[in-house]
């Protein structure tokens, strides 16, 4: 199958939705979407299409507090580098799988950059230690 270039909203809805089917199928994250946050899809995926849109094609497609929501959930069940290390490499196949040029590039990226500082936050946060313990 040839890949396509990640350049429209088409391509990003793509993306987001191959995406997520290879979380649902993991059986490591999968979990923690379905069964600790109970994942609406109908309803998460439109939102995960505008929130990389505005990074990808630079809309203003997504409002929002991307972060907040994850805060719940790791009141429930942690989140360490392993599940972020993860998410990123099941993003990152996905994007070798069905894309290429400099948008794919770009998007690993920023993937990789928000994984790592949302799992540097989340260290934080999960160590007691900064609360002077």
């Amino acid at each position: 199958m040839s890949k396509r270039t990640l350049d429209s909203p088409e391509a990003i809805r793509f993306l987001v939705d191959s995406f997520y089917e290879k979380v649902q199928a993991d059986d490591f994250i999968g979990p923690i979407f379905t069964d600790v946050a109970h994942v609406d899809w109908a309803k998460h995926l439109p939102k995960m299409y505008a929130f990389w849109e505005n990074i990808i094609l630079g809309n203003d497609a997504y409002h929002g507090h991307p972060f907040r929501p994850h805060l719940l959930i790791n009141q429930q069940h942690t989140l360490t580098l392993d599940h972020f290390e993860r998410w990123l490499t099941l993003f990152s196949e996905t994007l070798t799988e069905h894309f290429e040029g400099t948008n794919a590039e770009l998007t690993r990226q920023r993937a990789t950059q928000i994984a790592l500082v949302w799992n540097h936050k989340f260290e934080y946060i999960n160590n007691d230690s900064h609360m002077g313990g």
